[in-house]
């Protein structure tokens, strides 16, 4: 007789594959969070050596010019709000000291003309628009791996202008009142000025309420549209690489939730996303970001730090003015 042959399986049954596939889909619902989570925090770490390359790049020019870079040149007798004239903003002068010495090379005459041309009492310059020629450039430390419209560039003033995702900080009142270190009440009766703005930068020594208290830059967002100048780096109006009138009024601090807090002429009012604004001219402009509850900024001392969604309105005031006098308690 023949000895008896075991048959070999060969294959799954059903209820086994099932099985495995059940198992399968388990571990890739716990890992997908963990990798988001993973990815938010390489972002955010992207985003906080950006702002602090770009601190440390307004220090060096500090160091050179003995004050911090202008958040804007506007030359005499015409409208900081005046997009076709409107002058280089402190991204352009900082470009030596982001490894971008060739881009500012390209355009230093024009800027020395802008800046001569700037000066309140000056009579030589001229109204030289040739530093625009780097305006399409995309610069990397202005990049922030979150933002969702990066690469939609602006099309206002001659079109072609890139994006950035960070700002001079010009204070919580009119950039014209903030215009050459001047001070102005805010809606939270601080009198005070920005750090950075039209045609001046305070000095580190200037900071009188302690550049560790202070905010010199902060996290912007980019329009979502081609009209919407928001979060464009060599624009130099409010939204676009500057901030302005924020913390009062219809703006309500960093990531502003509600409708028309940023006034920027061609832009989308999107409260939907966190993106509200009233097209209507240039003059208001607030910190924001998508990062999940906080914005970060860059302090005037050098270091960056994170604002959380629905911060104190008087206290984001007072972390916006060099010399109101105010203290506050925070914790970062």
């Amino acid at each position: 007789m023949r000895p008896l042959q075991r048959k070999l399986r060969s294959g799954f049954t059903l209820i086994e594959l099932l099985v495995v596939i059940a198992i399968i889909a388990i571990l890739i619902a716990l890992l997908v969070p963990a990798v988001q989570k993973v990815r938010a925090a390489a972002a955010r770490t992207q985003c906080i050596n950006n702002l602090k390359n770009l601190a440390l790049a307004c220090h060096a020019y500090h160091d050179v010019v003995k004050a911090l870079p202008p958040a804007a040149l506007v030359g005499r007798n015409i409208s900081y709000s005046d997009e076709n004239n409107m002058g280089p903003n402190w991204v352009i002068m900082i470009l030596p000291y982001i490894e971008q010495g060739p881009m500012y090379n390209q355009i230093s005459a024009s800027i020395t003309n802008y800046q001569a041309f700037s000066k309140p009492n000056g009579t030589t310059g001229s109204n030289d628009q040739n530093w625009r020629a780097v305006r399409s450039n995309i610069i990397p430390v202005m990049k922030c791996p979150t933002d969702s419209f990066f690469g939609t560039l602006g099309n206002r003033a001659g079109g072609n202008w890139a994006r950035g995702n960070y700002a001079a900080n010009q204070g919580t009142g009119d950039p014209n009142n903030h215009a050459n270190g001047g001070s102005q009440a805010s809606g939270y009766g601080q009198n005070g000025g920005g750090v950075l703005c039209i045609n001046w930068g305070a000095t580190l020594e200037g900071i009188a309420d302690g550049t560790s208290n202070t905010i010199m830059l902060a996290h912007i967002r980019v329009g979502p549209t081609q009209t919407d100048m928001r979060g464009t780096w060599a624009f130099s109006l409010p939204g676009g690489s500057t901030l302005a009138n924020h913390g009062v009024g219809d703006s309500y601090g960093p990531n502003d939730s509600g409708c028309c807090s940023d006034d920027v002429l061609g832009c989308d009012d999107r409260a939907d996303i966190r993106m509200g604004c009233w097209n209507g001219g240039y003059g208001q402009a607030t910190a924001r970001s998508e990062h999940t509850g906080v914005t970060p900024v860059g302090l005037a001392d050098g270091t960056v730090r994170m604002v959380r969604d629905g911060v104190d309105m008087a206290t984001w005031c007072r972390m916006s003015l060099r010399n109101d006098g105010q203290s506050f308690s925070y914790d970062w």
